[in-house]
């Protein structure tokens, strides 16, 4: 069983988003585990190559993404992204 949203939640409204990350780009912090501030949620979008996205324990579940897909990034939670194949993503942020 994951603990991944299936989708935001109704009501958020996007405010912000990072610029394209790639192989070459992707900060560490991103890699590493880390978390949205309580209250920001995340849509992460993939628009080339694969992605890996999996939350830190306690929490369970993971991600493989292609172009075209998304994940949706719940506040506070711990979790990290690692590419499969080179490509790109960024992050939207709702509030």
């Amino acid at each position: 069983m994951s603990d991944i949203p299936a989708a935001l939640p109704a009501g958020v409204t996007a405010y912000s988003r990072t610029p394209d990350f790639t192989p070459q780009n992707i900060p560490d912090k991103i890699r590493a585990a880390h978390a949205t501030k309580a209250g920001t949620w995340g849509l992460l979008h993939v628009l080339e190559g694969r992605l890996l996205y999996r939350l830190e324990p306690p929490r369970h579940g993971e991600r493989q993404l292609a172009a075209g897909d998304t994940v949706v990034i719940e506040p506070t939670i711990r979790h990290h992204v690692a590419f499969l194949e080179p490509g790109r993503f960024f992050v939207e942020f709702y509030r």
